[in-house]
């Protein structure tokens, strides 16, 4: 058996064909690759409704209506929700949605 150290440098293995094995031909096709390390996961810092939140602070406006792509009104208020509260912006921001249409407001 390999250890870690000696499988760098090494060919990926490929899984050997039904025929080689004596399997049917419905077994899973797959390949191992070798690797020193595993690689750190990496977060998003903030979030990427962040931008709405923003931009609706630095408007004018009072209320607005907002749409984001093909994404539900109620899933963005969810969302948008959440990001309000971290913010602790909740006592300056209020999401709401009426007839499928999602709202901002500065209160």
């Amino acid at each position: 058996m390999l250890t870690m150290d000696e499988t760098e440098g090494q060919p990926e293995t490929v899984a050997p064909t039904d025929e080689q094995i004596g399997v049917d031909s419905t077994a899973l096709e797959f390949t191992l690759k070798p690797v020193s390390e595993k690689p750190k996961r990496r977060y998003r810092k903030g979030s990427k409704y962040d931008v709405v939140i923003d931009a609706f602070q630095k408007a004018r406006n009072k209320m607005v209506a907002v749409s984001i792509g093909d994404k539900d009104a109620n899933y963005m208020r969810t969302q948008l929700n959440k990001r309000i509260e971290a913010l602790k912006l909740t006592k300056k921001i209020q999401v709401s949605v009426v007839n499928s249409v999602l709202y901002l407001e500065k209160k």
